[in-house]
């Protein structure tokens, strides 16, 4: 590809996130990339070709991603539906597209270590959309944490109010475990991911725990495949168990928790639950010589830091707020893309990283397992050598130019 010439993009799947594609012919993202323009866009439903046509009006609309493939795309973002994520980017990994894979990775581990493979093999880069790693709250966290705020991390917790739950995923299939094996991992894989990140190791052993505790007694069902969630959400739909036209079927837990020790000793914890009133994450991060914590996880919050023997304190002993940003998740939408449309430009490290979504994939399944099996603990399987070694190597295979 000639940058100069303009990346192709195409975009596979109209639906709720197929926007953040549009980052990628903002001037602002272009400006600290490279240019770029959407030249098809491809979805299997008459419903999607039609959003697409009125969101991409200058692309093609196509029925696929094969026919995407035939447009002449240099990269592709895939924001279709979760259970179709392994299949899709294989296909286009390996017909030499670079793909930019809406998170989680896939819905089982073998469908990730699938994808991983194909990238491996046709050499195509591939880029995993965790955008939380760009929020200004987790760069923040994370800047203290290198910065020695509070010495060596032995423990991180994560508490996840998702307030919006009923519409976001009690309304359509991410209801079915057929379709995300359950929201510990859809939901999850996002906060697994920032905790192996803040920790510096990723998970080995897990246990889980949860319940689908309130929406599977709502008995109001519609079928909303012909819509998208900006078309049921409403801050109006409370309380939780007043929803209406929730999923005809719903089978996975929509409260639920993980235990885990990570490879480097650190233990940590995460919980979430889709019927509370309030949406944000709380993390702490406690090391050797201190705590941080946020309040708040966007621009008006803040990231206090404990590094002295007190009782309650509850400013902290430091505060710092949490930057603004702009655009989609606090401006992370926009950042993970500039960064893969330069990764595939150009090559180099990225702070994304194709081995960490697969982990957090791996967390996940292996955390729901446990779940639903009342609560042993499971190991999570590792990744091949091969692999590893040329994820590390920013998808460059040792000794190539």
């Amino acid at each position: 590809m000639s940058v100069g010439d303009g990346m192709r993009i195409g975009v596979v799947g109209a639906g709720a996130r197929c926007k953040l594609a549009l980052n990628a012919i903002d001037p602002a993202v272009t400006a600290s990339s490279v240019p770029a323009q959407i030249v098809a866009v491809a979805d299997t439903t008459p419903q999607g070709r039609a959003r697409a046509a009125e969101i991409f009006d200058e692309a093609a609309v196509v029925s696929d991603a094969g026919a995407l493939i035939e447009q002449g795309i240099d990269a592709a973002f895939v924001t279709t539906p979760d259970f179709t994520h392994a299949e899709i980017a294989a296909q286009l990994l390996r017909a030499g597209v670079a793909v930019y894979l809406e998170k989680p990775l896939a819905i089982t581990i073998d469908g990730a270590d699938d994808v991983l493979q194909a990238a491996y093999e046709s050499g195509s880069k591939l880029y995993v959309g965790h955008n939380m790693r760009h929020m200004p709250v987790v760069r923040l966290m994370r800047s203290l944490i290198e910065d020695g705020a509070i010495g060596q991390v032995k423990a991180v917790w994560c508490r996840h109010f998702v307030g919006n739950g009923g519409d976001y995923y009690f309304k359509d299939w991410h209801a079915e475990r057929s379709k995300t094996t359950g929201l510990l991992l859809q939901k999850g894989a996002h906060d697994i991911d920032v905790i192996h990140w803040l920790a510096g190791g990723y998970s080995v052993d897990v246990t889980g725990m949860g319940d689908l505790a309130v929406y599977g007694d709502v008995t109001d069902r519609a079928d909303n495949s012909g819509r998208v969630m900006g078309d049921w959400f409403s801050y109006d739909n409370w309380p939780p168990a007043a929803q209406t036209e929730l999923n005809p079927v719903i089978d996975v837990e929509d409260i639920s928790m993980v235990s885990m020790r990570l490879d480097n000793g650190v233990l940590a914890s995460y919980e979430q639950c889709h019927f509370t009133p309030d949406y944000w994450r709380n993390y702490t991060v406690i090391g050797t010589e201190g705590r941080l914590e946020n309040y708040g996880d966007s621009a008006g919050g803040t990231v206090r830091v404990w590094n002295r023997r007190t009782s309650y304190n509850e400013s902290g002993d430091q505060s710092y707020p949490i930057p603004e940003g702009e655009g989609g998740h606090n401006g992370a939408d926009a950042l993970t893309v500039a960064e893969f449309l330069r990764f595939v430009a150009y090559g180099g490290a990225t702070d994304t990283s194709p081995v960490a979504a697969r982990n957090a994939v791996a967390t996940g399944v292996a955390a729901t397992e446990s779940l639903r099996d009342g609560s042993v603990p499971r190991r999570v399987p590792g990744l091949q050598p091969d692999l590893l070694d040329y994820f590390a190597g920013h998808q460059q295979r040792r000794g190539v130019a």
